[in-house]
């Protein structure tokens, strides 16, 4: 017997279907509210919920993320009275077990809530008990990255193919390792190739490897990644860069785990697991002709797309604090505290970069900071601190002038206060940003030009013309407060 709940305004139907699961034998109630329906299943789990579309107080679909991610989620079956093809991809890409099109019939409701409850007995029949998922360097708390580690333990339960999508710089080598290490091939080598870095006359020799005398320079033999990946995992990063001339010979490589290395010979094996990386749309590729469909149907068994660092920014503090425990660990240096503005600060940043952005920046705050025991917002790099201050200007709104008439009146026509046009403000808030990096660079450094270069990713043509513009000695001291004679 399961718990099931129907959430739908029409109240003569969803009393219709309350009374027909009960006679099927379950536990049954209705809420004619989304909102009802949230709070109810707050309070208790189910284990299967029929859920409308078009509620007064709100749309199913767009709910139907937040119920998948409920601690115990119930599966769902949407109903429409509406239906479309997106409204059905958009319910089946958030975890919808079945879209239903309205006028529901008793035969209707029946089948799709006979197989959820024979899934659910079978899953708890195979289900093993729980085993902590190695995670090493996946740093979160965020709903959306807790279901791609409830995929990654799907996947690490078995041996079928992985593509892990999204933007440079969000972990998917993190996540490739995070499979390799939690599977039963853990104790065989994670062997990593950036087809992006591979140059196109090697590539084949790269992954296959070559007998001596292949081609010029292959003065012996060679053995290719993909004969080290034997009994271990080969993860394929931005696989969407592999060329389409080695994707067909991939792909038969990948089909039978057999391949022939340059130069002939006889045929080796290799018994790997495949998973792959992307940033680019591998559909989109593949029906422009740039990526081959029949490799793109092997290796996309199961699918793992990481968020960008800026959807999920609950996870920004706890990554920086464990990436500056890390660093100093691995330096050899103090550990050093992170004040509430340092944090602050890097939350309201954007990181387009994400999660290697992030990274980056810690390890150059510290660089910064050398000696101190805390960093503050100060051992930022320029571009994040006045991004804070733009943030902080735009959720504070415009300031009133003090003599300024009271809201409703008519605006002052002047303010010498307020600058006179937004470029102006910005140019402001940037020059007394770089000044004072500028100074702390050189005061921290030393005077050590070299050192400041390195620090600051800078030329140094382009550092002594910003110390000239800002007036910054190399010692970091400001030339314009020096006494007059």
């Amino acid at each position: 017997m399961g718990k099931v709940l129907v959430i739908d305004d029409d109240r003569s139907l969803c009393e219709m279907m309350v009374g027909l699961v009960r006679r099927l034998g379950h536990e049954s109630e209705g809420r004619s509210t989304l909102s009802g329906g949230l709070e109810r299943l707050q309070q208790e789990p189910v284990d299967l919920v029929f859920l409308d579309v078009n509620m007064p107080d709100g749309n199913g679909l767009e709910a139907l993320a937040r119920i998948r991610q409920l601690p115990d989620p119930p599966e769902v079956i949407i109903m429409t009275g509406y239906g479309t093809p997106d409204g059905a991809e958009t319910a089946i890409v958030n975890g919808a077990w079945d879209y239903v099109e309205k006028p529901v019939s008793p035969r209707k409701i029946m089948l799709p809530l006979t197989r959820v409850f024979q899934y659910l007995d079978n899953a708890r029949k195979a289900k093993k008990p729980a085993v902590a998922l190695k995670q090493t360097g996946i740093v979160t708390n965020s709903p959306a990255m807790r279901h791609c580690l409830d995929l990654v333990a799907q996947a690490a339960a078995g041996d079928a193919s992985v593509l892990i999508t999204g933007e440079t710089g969000t972990g998917k080598e993190l996540f490739a390792q995070a499979i390799h290490e939690n599977s039963l091939r853990s104790l065989g080598e994670l062997v990593v190739v950036d087809c992006a870095g591979l140059p196109e006359t090697l590539v084949e020799s790269t992954l296959f490897g070559h007998r001596k005398g292949a081609f010029t320079g292959a003065d012996r033999d060679q053995k290719g990644l993909v004969a080290q990946a034997d009994n271990g995992t080969l993860f394929l990063d931005e696989i969407g860069e592999l060329p389409l001339s080695i994707q067909k010979s991939f792909l038969r490589v990948l089909q039978e785990h057999r391949f022939r290395p340059v130069g002939g010979g006889a045929e080796k094996t290799s018994d790997f697991r495949l998973v792959a990386a992307t940033n680019r749309n591998l559909e989109k590729m593949s029906d422009e002709g740039g990526f081959r469909k029949d490799l793109l149907y092997r290796i996309n068994s199961t699918v793992i797309t990481l968020p960008p660092l800026q959807e999920r920014a609950e996870d920004i503090r706890d990554m920086a604090v464990f990436h500056v425990n890390r660093l100093c660990q691995r330096q050899g240096a103090g550990s050093k505290g992170l004040s509430p503005e340092y944090l602050d600060t890097l939350a309201a940043y954007s990181w387009p970069g994400n999660v290697r952005e992030l990274v980056n920046v810690v390890e150059r705050s510290l660089a910064v900071a050398v000696d101190e025991s805390t960093l503050f917002a100060k051992h930022l790099p320029a571009h994040i601190r006045i991004r804070a201050i733009q943030a902080s200007m735009q959720s504070a709104g415009p300031v009133q002038a003090p003599g300024t008439r009271e809201a409703g009146g008519p605006p002052p026509v002047s303010n010498p206060a307020v600058p006179s046009s937004y470029k102006s403000m910005r140019e402001e808030v940037l020059n007394e940003a770089e000044k004072a990096y500028l100074q702390d660079l050189m005061a921290r450094t030393r005077g050590n030009i070299q050192e400041a270069c390195r620090i600051a990713d800078l030329g140094r043509t382009r550092l002594y013309g910003l110390l000239k513009k800002h007036n910054v000695s190399r010692m970091g001291w400001d030339l314009d407060d020096r006494p007059s004679s």
